[in-house]
């Protein structure tokens, strides 16, 4: 009940906040940006807008305050007792001000809402609550993990418990315990804490991401249509968003050999399909979004601040291109018997687009302060989207007027993001470097275009198409919309290139608006051939997509055994929980995900992709893992053991069958007190010495 109340906290201090920064917001919803009245729902942007301005600044007073308690047994016990009646307080107080001026029309929120949309909608909810509690469920007492996202989940679970069950401040990796934070965990912070207010674990998991994903998808719509002024255009959007384009399903169809049944092999593949390198992790697909639920979140953020800032882009360039007019036809009436030079009606237009105060000065410069302290603070919800956001501003700032509000957003974002690594990180937080091509085979652009054809099918041509009937101002959107693209394709920011895929999965989203409204106008032609066309490029667009979504059910279905068992109330995670907290190393094998994980334990070498990939040494700490199960003497041991904070040692199965090294497991009995025994495993408490200074025992 209390993790319940404090998510209405976060919307309820969203909505102060947008109605004290943003006052006109419903004004957005009735006109396209090209302003044909369209009249939209206010609740498309503002139901997300009110969650997003309050969970953000939510979340990170509740672990300032946190880190403040952090020499309490449960910190977020008084985090929770200060900030939940002090959100109320300026919940209520502030609602009774702006009353006072502007009666918030409750009804109103809703009353454009069409059936069509409502059916959309109830669709998506629908569809993905199946896919969160598909894919991570509790039942007779035991939680279940999916296979295709216990990957990930290992540390996200991990994080979590460490705040729920754990005392996790100053915040360290999960799976590399003993070092800084290199991973943008303040999502999993929220599960947990949702977790410790007493919402069970899959609900403090699932919930939020339900929420952030329909909060995403009810974004991408209302840009959509705001951007085209087609419903349509809006519906097709969340579609093709919602299936990927791809050439996976035809090549995997066209690699099924003659004379096997071809119907029964498409039905018993398990498999993710598609033959770009990692598509068997189902780095494209909809898993992604099952197995990265910070990801919707960001993407909800990116979302909004496209929404505001493309007005500025329209007005840009519709000014400019008047002006301009203005200038040649003054020019041609002082000079009418010359003819404009070509290019120089782009010089007019660069003129008074760099020259022009309105090019410059900033309508609200407290809007752009809100925008830039909202994307700043998503940086450690995920720092990708931050990133991709940035970037399409960017390009979008060139054409577009009052750019010193991009500038104060972009400035601000920068300076947050950079003290909250400073809080976090140790060192630099990303390491730029320029790659080109991805994971493309070969790094050429012909490769890179190779690659994306390959893996987003028909998805680039459609793109170019749909921009021969795009005005100006649109195709230049659809070219800021492949800024994150491009950025994936030459940029490397950790050590493993291929977590740039939520860039090219983010630009692509963006990119499925113009691909939207292209099939809408074949829709629109009269004749069978244009609705057989248009058909032929849906299906082309979505089939590898609703097929990979059969490959996620069978994946994680638990009829099937393809999930992973964890267990509460096992004697492990009982006594984890009990005698350990988030101050506590536990020196084991490589776990991943099991009932020490689900206890909150600190692995100092948990399963080594996740800190690798992070940027954490993994290999000199493999190498450290092996010393101290091999030393040879209590003192030896010992030593290592204080070097690196271990407070418990496990020995089990899997260590003692490690072909890396040979446990010494006598000698760490003679070395440390045995605190947990089942006949298996044994754990070690390495402050309960029985060994003498300097001798053995």
């Amino acid at each position: 009940m209390l993790g319940l109340i404090y998510l209405l906290l976060c919307v309820g201090l969203g909505y102060v906040i947008v109605r004290a920064c943003f006052p006109n917001l419903n004004n957005f919803c009735r006109n396209t940006y090209g302003g044909r009245t369209v009249e939209l729902a206010p609740a498309f942007l503002c139901l997300p807008a009110w969650f997003l301005f309050g969970t953000l600044p939510m979340v990170w007073a509740t672990y300032g305050l946190g880190y403040l308690f952090r020499s309490l047994r449960e910190p977020l016990l008084a985090a929770n007792l200060i900030l939940m009646p002090l959100v109320l307080a300026i919940i209520l107080i502030a609602v009774i001000r702006l009353n006072r001026k502007e009666k918030t029309d409750w009804k109103g929120l809703f009353s454009d809402v069409r059936r069509g949309e409502l059916i959309l909608f109830a669709v998506i909810t629908a569809f993905f609550f199946l896919l969160m509690f598909w894919t991570f469920f509790y039942r007779n007492g035991k939680y279940y993990v999916g296979w295709s996202v216990s990957s990930d989940f290992a540390p996200h679970i991990g994080m979590i418990r460490s705040f729920a069950v754990g005392n996790n401040f100053p915040t360290e990796y999960s799976h590399f315990a003993g070092e800084d934070i290199k991973y943008h965990f303040l999502f999993q912070f929220l599960v947990g804490n949702l977790n410790y207010l007493g919402m069970r674990l899959d609900w403090a998991f699932n919930l939020p991401s339900l929420i952030c994903l329909v909060n995403a998808f009810s974004l991408l719509y209302f840009y959509a249509v705001k951007l085209s002024g087609k419903r349509a255009v809006g519906t097709l959007t969340t579609v093709l968003f919602t299936f990927r384009s791809s050439r996976a399903f035809l090549d995997y169809a066209a690699s099924i050999p003659k004379g096997q049944d071809f119907l029964k092999t498409l039905i018993d593949n398990t498999d993710f399909i598609g033959t770009t390198e990692h598509e068997d992790w189902g780095l494209w697909n909809l898993n992604v979004y099952c197995n990265q639920r910070h990801l919707a979140l960001g993407i909800g953020v990116l979302l909004f601040l496209l929404i505001y800032f493309t007005q500025y882009l329209f007005s840009g360039t519709k000014r400019c291109q008047e002006a301009s007019d203005r200038m040649i036809y003054d020019y041609l009436a002082e000079n009418p018997e010359e003819k404009p030079l070509p290019g120089e009606h782009m010089e007019f237009t660069l003129r008074e687009s760099l020259l022009s105060k309105y090019g410059w000065l900033p309508k609200s410069i407290l809007k752009a302060v809100v925008c830039g302290l909202l994307l700043g603070m998503c940086s450690f919800f995920n720092g990708a989207c931050v990133i991709a956001c940035l970037s399409i501003l960017f390009v979008m700032a060139f054409v577009a007027d009052h750019r010193l509000e991009f500038a104060v957003t972009a400035g601000i974002t920068v300076i947050l993001s950079m003290i909250s690594t400073k809080l976090f990180i140790s060192g630099s937080a990303l390491k730029p470097s320029f790659f080109f091509g991805f994971l493309a085979q070969q790094k050429t652009f012909f490769g890179a275009v190779l690659y994306l054809v390959t893996l987003c099918g028909i998805l680039p041509l459609c793109v170019l198409v749909a921009m021969l009937f795009l005005k100006k101002t649109e195709r230049y959107l659809v070219f800021a919309f492949s800024a994150p693209i491009i950025f994936a394709f030459t940029v490397s920011l950790t050590i493993d290139i291929s977590v740039n895929h939520k860039y090219i999965m983010l630009g692509v989203m963006l990119l499925c608006i113009p691909v939207a409204s292209l099939l809408t106008r074949v829709f629109s032609y009269r004749g069978a051939y244009a609705k057989l066309l248009g058909v032929f490029l849906l299906c082309c667009l979505t089939i590898s997509g609703v097929y990979d979504f059969t490959i996620v059910l069978k994946r994680n279905d638990a009829q099937s055994g393809n999930v992973m068992e964890l267990n509460e109330k096992s004697d492990i995670c009982q006594w984890v929980m009990a005698n350990a907290d988030s101050h506590d190393i536990f020196l084991t094998d490589w776990y991943s995900l099991n009932d020490y994980v689900l206890g909150g334990a600190m692995l100092y070498f948990g399963w080594p992709y996740y800190a690798w990939s992070a940027g954490y040494d993994t290999y000199g700490r493999e190498a450290t893992v092996y010393a101290m199960y091999e030393a040879s003497s209590p003192a030896e041991l010992d030593e290592l053991v204080t070097k690196y904070g271990i407070r418990f040692i496990v020995v089990d199965s899997a260590v003692r069958n490690r072909e890396e090294f040979i446990v010494n497991e006598q000698n760490i009995i003679n070395t440390y007190g045995l605190v947990f025994n089942d006949g298996s495993t044994r754990i070690f408490d390495t402050k309960q010495k029985i060994f003498l200074t300097g001798e053995e025992k």
